[in-house]
This record gives C-alpha cells, structure tokens and sequence, in this order.
C-alpha cells in the first residue's frame, strides 16, 4: 500500500510519522503551486471552493508519482468539505486512476467508521498499538504547531531577518526525527528553546492582527501567500484561530489557540448563537477574542462560494462596529493574484498604524468612526471585475511556478 493525501499546513508531516508507525509507504505530494491548481481547475466542478480543487491537484500529482491508495478526511454538517472525499474518488475514477480509497470521518461523530478505517491502515497493528501510533503522531503534530505559533510570535521582533524561519525549520527537523513520546516532548523543548533564543528586539511597538476564517485557507501557505510570513517581516504580531492539531483533535480543549471551544462558542453567542457549518460560528467568537487580547485588527480569509464563512463575513461589520475593531475580508479563488493580495494588505497595515497613531480617540457619547460607517459604504472588489465595470486583468494563464500577479480577492476594508 503507498498512501498519498492532499496537503495541509503540516498534516503531512503528522501523516509521515503515522505511516512510518504503520510500515505504509507514503507519497508526499509536490508542494503547492499553479500547476497544482491548474490541474484541479481542470478536473474539478467550476463552482467548488478552492480547497476542493486543489486537493484534486494533489490527489492527482500523488497517483502520478506512484501511490495506489488516497486518504481523506471526512465530515458532516451544511460545509460542503464533507463531501470532498467521494468528490475526489469519482472525478479521478473518470480520469482512468487505478486506486484504493479511505475517508477518515470524525471519531466524534462516527466512531465505529474512524476505528475500522484505522484498523484497516494499521497494517496488522492491534487497536491498543494503533491507538498509541494515533497519540504519538498527534503529539509530534502539537509540538510542529507550538513551534509555528511561536515562530509568529517572534518574527515580528526578530533583529535579523530569516532568523524565526530558520529557528522554525530546524525545530521542524528536529521534531520529526523523534520517535518515542519522551522524544518527542525533548525535541519540543530543545525547538522551542531555539526560537526563544532568536535574537529580538522588544521594544518595537508592533501592530497585532488575528486570522480567522476557513481552516484550509488559514493553514495552508500556498493559498494566503504566506500571509504570515509577509505580516511578519513587517513587523507584525500574528496569531491565528486555527491549529492543525486543534482542527483534527479530539474533543474542544484547543491547546495551541488557548481558548476552549464551549468559551468560542460563547464569545459568538450575541451575534450568531447556532453551528451554520464549518467555522463560520467560531470565526465570530475568535474575532471578539482577539479583541480581548487587545489585537488591532484581524483578516477574514474564505474561498470564494464557501457558505459558512459567507454567513460569517455578513455578521463580521456589526461585531467588528461593536468592538470599534477594523477588518480585512479576502475571499480567494483560483483568480486572486499575490500583488492584489499584498497591495490590500499593505493598505489594512496603514489603516491600522494610522489608529494606533490617533490612539483610537472617541470622545464619551461619540459614534465610533467604524460604527457610522454602513458596509455598503466601502466598494467590494470582485475577482476581475471592480463595481464600476473596470478590468482587473485577471484571469491570465497561470504558469508552472506560483508568479500569478494578475487580478485580486473580493475584499472588504472596515475602517
């Protein structure tokens, strides 16, 4: 059996370790790039989010370089995402592949399916030493997360640029060499010593900003252009809402984020007090979270046509007009360009200086700027199209590497 599974964030490396444990070959996809997405735009449905069709594309690269077995991960509820696995099986069955497919659903909600699916790749593994495999791959994969998490924290104070990357990869490399569960927390440690001992200045008075929206986008680099390494090398704090081990674990404890999910739930009560799906509802809740935290800002990010985040964009304006709090909302697809990407982020960060400069000044009784301004205010910019009918340029053919400038998100800015 030679496994492949599309990418995400550092899932692979927790998959790595997993098939390793299970003596399972394991295809790794290339990385992410236009040619991926080419391939997915191809075979996949016109009007599926981003996240599907590049998952094809790394489906796709996967069987190519040798695998006869795909893995996916499954789920339920009004996100579309728990249909990608069938999705995925029948676009690539009509294109001719040969191969064998497992879903692995939520163990919460369907147990039985998440033991027999695991027992069944366990390569004769007993369900007490499958178990076990399961704990330590998902320990190494909090360890790779606090090491991101503390990598955002730090790059913004870095002296010398490159210094948390580098701090981040080999702690990376150190992780993933460890075995045993007191390898694994010993390499967690020594890593995160590396990036404490990073060089810092600490007395720049950096901005703050919170990602939240769609898990695939916030966790996967290739889809937000690096939005956290562009943010961090302007000196930016960045924290986001979203972990992988978070996303994939086990019960609502959220280690790496820090905030349990029953008190996100909560936050978002006010303004959205039910599940719509996927994490529109906790998009809600971390954003009054980051505001607790004294954030300055946060950016929304959602592929286009994707529904429980476009519930969320919605309530976002009246949430961020009560907590007087300014929002970037990008809506990404195959057609959104780095430049335009990077062009509105710069825009957001001089938004953001420009009241941290003003020292957010609101006289008692005084409506908030944010709070007087109706979103129908602000022009949204459509993927190839402005609202008065100008041509954005996108649309051009994408090359092999990931240089697509052409074009830009749907945003929103609110001031």
């Amino acid at each position: 059996m030679k496994i492949t599974t599309p990418l995400m964030g550092t899932v692979q490396y927790i998959i790595e370790d997993l098939c390793a444990r299970w003596d399972r070959e394991y295809i790794v996809p290339p990385p992410n790039t236009a040619k991926t997405m080419k391939l997915g735009v191809q075979h996949g449905p016109e009007t599926a989010c981003l996240p599907l069709k590049l998952t094809i594309g790394n489906l796709i690269q996967g069987l190519e370089a040798g695998a006869d077995t795909t893995v996916m991960i499954g789920g339920g509820g009004p996100c579309r995402f728990g249909y990608y696995a069938d999705l995925q099986r029948r676009i690539l069955e009509n294109l001719g592949y040969e191969f064998e497919s497992y879903t692995i659903e939520p163990p919460g909600q369907r147990p039985v399916h998440f033991v027999k699916t695991v027992k069944h790749l366990a390569n004769g593994r007993s369900y007490r030493q499958a178990y076990q495999d399961v704990k330590h791959c998902f320990r190494k994969g909090q360890a790779l997360d606090r090491i991101e998490r503390d990598g955002n924290a730090t790059r913004c104070y870095e002296v010398t640029r490159g210094d948390a990357d580098r701090a981040r990869d080999e702690g990376f490399d150190i992780v993933r060499a460890a075995w045993t569960w007191d390898e694994i927390e010993a390499a967690e440690r020594e890593s995160l010593a590396l990036m404490a001992a990073v060089e810092k200045d600490m007395s720049r008075d950096v901005l703050k900003v919170g990602l939240i929206g769609e898990f695939y986008l916030i966790l996967e680099p290739f889809t937000n252009f690096d939005i956290e390494g562009y943010l961090g090398e302007r000196g930016v704090y960045v924290d986001r809402g979203t972990y992988t081990s978070d996303w994939i674990g086990v019960g609502d404890s959220n280690p790496i984020f820090g905030t349990h999910e029953d008190e996100i739930v909560e936050a978002a009560a006010p303004y959205l007090d039910h599940w719509v799906g996927g994490d529109g509802q906790v998009a809600i809740g971390r954003t009054v979270l980051f505001k607790e935290r004294d954030f300055d800002g946060v950016v929304h990010l959602l592929p286009f046509t994707c529904m429980p985040e476009i519930i969320a964009k919605q309530i976002l304006p009246v949430v961020l007009r009560d907590k007087d709090m300014p929002y970037l909302s990008l809506v990404v697809d195959e057609q959104t360009g780095k430049a335009g990407v990077h062009t509105r982020l710069e825009a957001f960060l001089d938004l953001l200086e420009s009241r941290r400069r003003q020292g957010r000044l609101t006289a008692p009784g005084r409506t908030p700027r944010a709070a007087a301004c109706a979103p129908d205010d602000f022009e949204e910019v459509v993927a190839g199209e402005t609202r008065d009918g100008g041509d954005t340029g996108a649309g051009a053919e994408p090359d092999d590497e990931d240089t697509r400038t052409s074009g830009g998100p749907r945003e929103r800015i609110e001031a």
